[in-house]
């Protein structure tokens, strides 16, 4: 049985409210929704949401670390790319766009880079769903960096076009998915029933539609002792959608994605039968989507191939894609370490510790990769100049 922490009456009341709402809607839907929408109302639903509610979701008081929270030569890495793509645009009509900024320390730590260098781009806009999260980006630079927030803008939709860097940490993971279940030759979707106390998985035969032709395609069939071959995986139709939104949307410029995943063949290797859907709550990782609804992340990694496919389907140029160690190394995040003198060991190593996590296989180095997708781009970036990747995708 699972054993996680048990959270407050506060917080317990709230899942309540969410495990209410959703009841609510697979009784009207005629007893089932698909996996995706489940997972939308659980995490984006307004003030109900995970995503969307005013609880603690980064750092050591929340359920997750991710790369900005973890270190400063996270942000000001990407920083050194960032200059590379602003220059290429041109200063005066180049801006950054950064989806899903988290706490806002990401975009805090490469506008500060960039200032240092007096490179700052025209605007650096955030495209935020949750209301909570961005009253936390704007109260860290209203303490941290006051006189970079005219620079900011805070948008409730995409824009008609945009020219310079569009950028998304771990922001694919997140994208609500669709469940798909091969049982021998049968190929079926995976849902949410309601049995009148506790969601139930409940699959529905998958014969037409989009889902069905990328299920035909992808999910392998497994071989069986037993005769009884099943295997579940993921299909993220809304990260094709949002792909396929920015390309309409870029004139000019690159898109970086950062996240963890794989290529195709590694995602939908047989031996995956189980898929890569994940919950994270106060710093646990398991695989319930239905516990306490509201006050836990769910997320899969990301088919990058999938990615890349519909970027050149959409007119997007595959730029790159490699791990995030090598990124970051080709970004310059050993010399933006040794800006703090070694004997200084108060400073440089906790500093030092920190690019081990980002870039060490056994931490996040080698499970997170990034890729680029770009248009009117004539030049290597310099964050995939060695060890690029895509003959793996």
């Amino acid at each position: 049985m699972l054993k996680l922490p048990t959270p407050e009456n506060f917080a317990s009341q709230h899942s309540c409210a969410v495990k209410n709402m959703i009841c609510l809607e697979i009784i009207a839907a005629g007893g089932w929704i698909p996996f995706a929408r489940y997972m939308e109302l659980a995490i984006y639903s307004p003030g109900m949401g995970y995503y969307c509610s005013g609880a603690t979701k980064f750092g050591c008081a929340g359920d997750f670390v991710t790369a900005p929270e973890l270190s400063s030569l996270f942000g000001k890495s990407i920083a050194q790319q960032a200059i590379q793509i602003i220059e290429s645009v041109g200063k005066d009509s180049s801006d950054i766009l950064e989806f899903g900024a988290g706490t806002g320390k990401l975009a805090l730590d490469i506008l500060l880079e960039l200032e240092s260098l007096n490179r700052l781009p025209k605007n650096y806009f955030i495209l935020e769903v949750s209301g909570a999260l961005k009253d936390q980006q704007n109260g860290l630079f209203i303490k941290l960096a006051p006189h970079l927030l005219p620079r900011i803008q805070w948008l409730e939709m995409i824009p008609n076009k945009f020219n310079g860097l569009i950028l998304a940490n771990e922001v694919l993971d997140a994208m609500p998915f669709h469940l798909v279940v091969r049982c021998n030759d049968d190929l079926f979707e995976r849902g949410v029933a309601w049995d009148g106390k506790e969601f139930k998985w409940d699959d529905r035969l998958l014969i037409k539609g989009e889902l069905f032709e990328i299920a035909k395609e992808v999910i392998p069939q497994v071989n069986s002792d037993n005769n009884i071959a099943i295997y579940t995986s993921e299909i993220n139709l809304a990260a094709r959608g949002f792909i396929s939104s920015l390309a309409s949307i870029l004139e000019k410029g690159a898109i970086i994605l950062i996240d963890y995943g794989f290529g195709h063949g590694e995602y939908y290797h047989e031996q995956r039968n189980r898929g890569t859907m994940m919950c994270h709550y106060r710093h646990h990782a398991h695989d319930d989507p239905f516990y306490f609804p509201g006050l836990q992340d769910i997320t899969s990694h990301v088919d990058f191939t999938s990615i890349s496919d519909a970027a050149t389907r959409e007119g997007l140029q595959l730029l790159g894609y490699t791990s995030q160690a090598q990124f970051l190394i080709n970004c310059g995040i050993t010399e933006i370490l040794s800006r703090i003198p070694v004997d200084n060991t108060g400073d440089y190593l906790p500093m030092s510790n920190q690019m081990q996590k980002l870039v060490s296989p056994a931490e996040m180095g080698e499970l997170f990769k990034v890729i680029a997708l770009g248009k009117e781009n004539q030049q290597t970036l310099i964050g995939f100049e060695n060890g690029d990747k895509s003959f793996l995708l």
